[in-house]
């Protein structure tokens, strides 16, 4: 039997598989979801269905916005807001905190409701081409790690910086940011 002879896949060695046996393969290779996903299936998943992520808005009245270096395959290297991708069963509140220790170092306090939502669609994207973007506006509670700080001439990926104005080199993804940047 091959795909489309009333099976989705083969195994490799000509034996068809099921629909059904085909998903309990993919729930095999992530049995905890909600703690992450092995990459390819991860990547799989984004070509199939929008990600949800939460955007942390982090500002202070002197020093401005609080911005991270990003620097990947997919968006390039700019200045971007922190973020992070909602998990299975995670809520928003849970992924505002862990971003905001993933990337600043950092706990914060933030509004109940987003202040935004931004779809957006790459179309000549293939993976993680499909984004709805949840931007919470957010207080640090306690300092950014120093030890992440931007204090040299080049930002170096996950360094974080106050920025008074919105950098020329934000990524293009977070455009419909700079209203608020």
């Amino acid at each position: 039997m091959v795909p489309g002879d009333g099976c989705i896949a083969s195994d490799g060695a000509g034996t068809a598989l099921s629909g059904e046996q085909l998903l309990a393969a993919l729930e095999t290779s992530a049995p905890e979801p909600a703690a992450g996903l092995p990459e390819e299936l991860f990547l799989l998943i984004s070509r199939l269905t929008p990600l949800v992520n939460v955007d942390l808005l982090v500002q202070d009245e002197r020093r401005g916005t609080l911005l991270t270096w990003r620097d990947d395959e997919f968006y390039g290297a700019g200045w971007h807001v922190p973020g992070g991708i909602i998990r299975y069963k995670e809520t928003a509140e849970a992924c505002i905190r862990a971003t905001a220790q993933r990337e600043l170092g950092a706990s914060v306090e933030f509004e109940p409701q987003p202040i935004a939502v931004v779809q957006a669609i790459e179309p000549q994207r293939r993976e993680r081409g499909h984004f709805i973007s949840l931007l919470y506006r957010c207080r640090l509670t306690a300092p950014p790690a120093e030890a992440l700080s931007f204090a040299g001439t080049a930002p170096q990926r996950g360094q974080w910086a106050w920025h008074v104005h919105c950098p020329p080199d934000l990524i293009l993804s977070q455009a419909p940011y700079r209203r608020f940047l």
